[in-house]
Parts: structure tokens; sequence; C-alpha cells
């Protein structure tokens, strides 16, 4: 009787001991075998595992120096006879430790109720077991991959329709991206045009306006655990990234094939399956009409991301799929996909992708589930593959790690009653009437937009926050939407708008990820109350003494649905990205900048300064010099 089949009708607790000299000597039996072999708390105790289970003894066991005493145990059968021939085991056994992964594998594999699922569900593990060695994922540690890539702007889309992706950056030149999964790293560096975007920003989600622009061509991004951060040029100083910008990069690491079969072996990965006829998908497979049976297996990644991986009849990873949190979204679709021809052999029993292709948001081009189509957010060839080259090592600098990112609001009084509200990235203004008040601007994300809203609060107590002037789409820009909603704010917004804020942003979708007020409190109206004001070419916002101008900025290549709010009185307007004063003003006039100075002139507006949402106020006399430069 050879070993397997002795203990094949053990269930093994999570340490046992047999002697694989003796294995032979057990007595079959007509009934099977069901004992345990357990880890009893109490040493030299005798247990009873339950009413038919056998009894059995934990020796001290001194004749094999790597085995633990603890663990040096009897076999019995049910009736609490020693099954093995010869006496007791403390005086004649070679007892052999073991894990229960290494063995109750195996043991498990046997055993009919070991694999039992419920209906709709396959036994995840052999399906694991086939991937990891389809591609060589327990031979590799590490690996290096570069190429091109591209980057898509993840939220600064022109405008929402169908066919509109989001908006391509400037290529990823020489790009090198370093995985290690051992040490939770990961290093990303390329070269990429400087001035076109923010220099915290790395392709996909994460572009925030209004905060350092990129001045060098080389860029590096990396992340340790829960610490990521990023260097503008080889030597410069590193800037740590956003706990959210963070964790999303450390999720990165997994979110590829090696990354998610290791992931899965990880404690608390509890990696469930199920099965499912699918057809290809049309931008990776091209055309496809004969369906091929795949299995979807899913495990938690980082204690939170419940992580799936659509593996097909050939053991290869095709799609790797989550949700991140979004502010303006929510809970936002989040995958790569891979074909099996872009698996190459790197040696050593690896086969690595080069293809990458990566979605933030769902690939809904026809809008069938949301008015917002864009969804490449990342991706390229990367066909120069280094496996298992791990040196360069990631150590988090220590002002990253002392780094610390409060939400502050300093407070400006520009005129009687108008308030800028800045220390960010963005400002909100706030404009006080008779009986309620008005807020220019919902930017970034609650956790900012609650802190301007005290503040305001405090500045005009006892009014009611009325309205919300939203200048345009760009995700920077309404993070903040929902919660202005949540307090009873209307908003009003430019009609273009309006269909992408009801069906994607404000409305009653669950946000697990990242609640927010409206999600855990949601109020009795989203969209039959006076929930917003749609505004085609001009709105005005009265009490009979004060009055708010709100007028539709067009042409403009930046966004469509651009508004601007203008306060006759105080000879005021208030725009966003037309001219931002957080870097220097232009020699020459921008796109943006022709296309505000215009507005302004045929609107036959008077200005004496401009507020803009990214930076300082300025006089308009500052701004004449930008568009009547010297020869």
């Amino acid at each position: 009787m050879g070993m397997a089949d002795s203990v094949a009708g053990l269930r093994l607790g999570p340490w046992g001991c047999i002697d694989p000299q003796l294995v032979g000597e057990i007595k079959p039996r007509h009934e099977p075998m069901q004992a345990m072999l357990a880890f009893p708390a109490i040493l030299n105790r005798k247990v009873t595992l339950s009413e038919n289970a056998c009894h059995h003894r934990i020796h001290g066991h001194r004749e094999k120096p790597d085995c633990k005493p603890e663990l040096a145990c009897d076999l019995c059968d049910l009736s609490g006879n020693q099954l093995l021939m010869g006496g007791p085991m403390t005086n004649r056994l070679w007892v052999v430790c073991f894990l229960l992964v290494s063995l109750g594998a195996s043991v498990a594999s046997q055993s009919p109720s070991a694999t039992s699922v419920p209906p709709g569900y396959v036994d995840p593990q052999p399906v694991l077991a086939a991937a990891r060695k389809a591609i060589g994922a327990d031979n590799l540690k590490c690996v290096t991959i570069a190429g091109t890539g591209y980057a898509g702007i993840v939220g600064q889309q022109r405008l929402n329709d169908k066919n509109v992706d989001w908006p391509r950056g400037e290529p990823l030149a020489n790009y090198v991206r370093t995985m290690n999964w051992e040490a939770r790293t990961m290093k990303e560096e390329f070269d990429r045009k400087p001035g076109l975007n923010p220099a915290s920003w790395k392709y996909g989600q994460g572009w925030i306006d209004g905060t350092p622009p990129q001045q060098n061509q080389h860029q590096v991004f990396m992340v340790n655990g829960t610490h990521g951060w990023h260097r503008d040029g080889s030597a410069a100083s590193p800037v740590a990234a956003s706990p959210e910008d963070a964790e999303r990069w450390q999720l990165d690491l997994w979110l590829n094939p090696h990354g998610f079969l290791k992931a899965a072996m990880l404690p608390g990965a509890n990696p469930k399956a199920m099965w499912r006829w699918e057809l290809g998908e049309m931008g990776r497979d091209g055309p496809t009409t004969t369906p091929e049976k795949v299995v979807v297996v899913s495990i938690t990644v980082l204690g939170k991301y419940r992580v799936d991986a659509t593996i097909n009849p050939r053991n290869m990873l095709q799609r790797i799929h989550t949700w991140v949190p979004d502010p303006v979204l929510g809970d936002m679709n989040y995958e790569h996909e891979f074909t099996d021809a872009s698996y190459i052999d790197v040696g050593g029993g690896v086969r690595f992708p080069t293809d990458w292709h990566h979605h933030d948001g769902w690939d809904d081009n026809f809008q069938a589930q949301s008015i917002n189509a864009g969804h490449n957010g990342f991706g390229g060839a990367f066909k120069d593959i280094k496996p298992n080259v791990c040196t360069d090592l990631v150590t988090v600098p220590d002002s990253v790690r002392q780094a610390t990112f409060p939400v502050g609001v300093d407070t400006q009084k520009l005129a009687a009653g108008v308030y800028l509200l800045g220390g960010a990235s963005h400002n909100s203004v706030a404009v006080e009437f008779k009986d309620f008040i008005a807020v220019i601007e919902a930017p970034l994300d609650e956790r900012r937009n609650l802190a301007v809203i005290e503040e305001v609060v405090r500045l005009i107590p006892n009014k009611p926050i009325r309205f919300l002037v939203n200048t345009h789409q760009h995700h920077d820009h309404i993070g903040g939407l929902r919660t202005y909603m949540h307090i009873g704010a209307t908003i009003i917004t430019q009609a273009k708008n309006f269909d992408f804020y009801t069906r994607d942003v404000l409305n009653y979708s669950q946000r697990t990820l990242q609640p927010d007020s409206v999600s855990l409190w949601p109020p009795t109206e989203l969209a039959e109350g006076y929930q917003y004001e749609r505004v085609t070419e001009n709105y005005v916002v009265s009490d009979g003494t004060r009055t708010m101008n709100m007028y539709y900025v067009q042409p403009l290549q930046h966004v469509d649905g651009m508004l601007m709010a203008y306060l006759p009185a105080e000879k005021m307007v208030i725009e966003a990205d037309l001219l931002d004063t957080h870097v220097p003003l232009p020699a020459t006039p921008s796109a943006a900048n022709r296309s505000f100075f215009n507005q302004v002139r045929a609107l036959k507006l008077d200005v004496q300064q401009i507020v803009p949402i990214h930076g300082k106020p300025v006089p308009w006399t500052d701004f004449m010099k930008v568009m009547s430069p010297k020869p």
C-alpha cells in the first residue's frame, strides 16, 4: 500500500506526523478510515475528537531533532485502537512533520467532501494550480518589462458622447517597470514631454490641475507597501503621493497574471470560482461568434478589493478585473486584458505577456450602461522582459514616510459677502445673498468640500447654501457635487453636462469602497425635486440687491459645457482653467486665454478682477498684458 493510498481517507489538521516506513503496516479495513490528526492545546493529554473519532496521544519525541516534539502522534481507527502494528509509536517511529498546505492539498483532491462547492461554483485550487504551471508563476519572484506605453487622461474629456474615450497624454517613451512581489514594491520610469501635465500624474486616474506641472523629461514613480512617491527628474527630490494614489499603485502590482496568482496564495485571499460561456472581447479578440467556457476566480487583495481573473481553457489569464474608488463615478471599473498570443517564453519555465491593455471605466463605447464612454487608461507593447532581476531596491524616503495630507481652508475676503476659499489645488468662492448663499465650484472630493462647507457656514451663519455653480465637467472640478446635493443645494451647470451628471454622477448607486454622504444617507429626491438648473447661454441669481450672472463660454477647445460667473457690482469674474495663476502667467496667450478674452469682450463685461479656481486673484490689467504682449 503506497503512502497516498494510506492517507487518502485521513482528514488532516494544521499539522500532522506520520512514519513513512510504517505507513504500509496500516491494517486495511472494510469501512473507510476517518481518523483525525490534530494538534491538542495540552501535551500528553488523551483527546476525544468526537463520539466516533479516534483517541490519540501526543508524545514527546526526541529521535528526530527537526520535528517538533508536540507534533509526534499516533494513528487510530474508529474504535480508538492503534492502526500501526508493532506497539507504541514513541519507541519505534521515524516521524516526518509536514504542513497541511503541502500534503493536505493532495489529500483533499482525493476526498469527495473536500471538493464540494455550491451549485454553479467550481473548486478554484485546481484552476489556479494549472494557471501557475502554464505561465510558471512559481518560478518568478520579480520581473522588469520595457517598451513604449500610452497614457489616457481619466476625467479630462472635452465632452461625454458615444465613442469619446479619455484623451491621450504624451507617449511614455523608454518605459520601464520593475515589479517585485516578494518585496511588494514597484518602480516605473519613462520619458515624457514636460509642461503638459501635472508632475504628480502618472497615467489613468490622478490628474489634478492646479498642482505643479511636470518640469523634466524623465519621470519616476515608485510604491513600497502603503507608501508611494514620484520624482520629476532622476535627481529630483521625492514627492509623496496621496494615500489614494499609493494604494492604487500597490493594487497594480497584483493586477497582472503572475501577481494575481501570487496574491491568490496570500492569507485572506479566500479564492472562489464560477464558470461561464463567454464570447471574445471585440477590442482584444476581434469579432467572435463561438463562445468558450472560462472560469472566473475571485480573490481579496489588500484586504478590501475584490479582484477576479478570467482563465480560459488554455489556463491563460486573459482578463483581471476589480473596482477602485473614484469621487465622481464611485466604484469604478478597473481592469487589465491580455491575449494568449502576447505571452512569450522568457526562460526558466516562465511565460509573460508583452501587450498590456488597461481600462479605467467600462468599455462602453455606445453608452449602453453610462453616458461617459472613457475607458482606455494605459497600455503598450513591452517586449523586453527580464525575469528575476531584483537588484533595484525601492526604499521609502523619510520625507515620504513622514508626509501628511491635511485638509485646510484658507479664507480671503474679496468683497463684502464674497469669500475665496483656498488652501488646496482648487479654490471655491462663496457669495452671500439676502436669504441664501451660492458657492462656485465643488472640486476634488467630499473630504475637501465638507471642510469648505464648514468654513462657509462659519463665515455666513444661519443661511442655507442654496446654489452650487459648477464651471465644467472635468472630474477634478466635480468631486464634491454629490456633497452639495446632499445638503440641499441646487446644481447650476451648463446643459451639455446634464445627462452625464444625472446618469453617472448624481445617482443612488451604492459606493462600497469609499462611501460618501449621498450613498450613506440618500436624500428623498435626487431627480424629481429642484435639483438642477440647466444653463444654455446665461443664467442669473439675484435677491433684488446682489446679482450674479453665469455665462456659457464658447467656443472652447479645452472642454465643452463651461460656465463662468460674473458679479457686476464688484466687477469680478470667477473662472476655471481659462486663466490659471498657480503658475507664472504665459508670455503668449493660450487658446483658452483667447476664448476667455473674446467672451468677456463679446458680452461687454466691465471686469477689474479675475478670480481663478487655480491660483490667486489678479487684476484684469495683468491679463491684458498677456493678451497684448509687447513686440
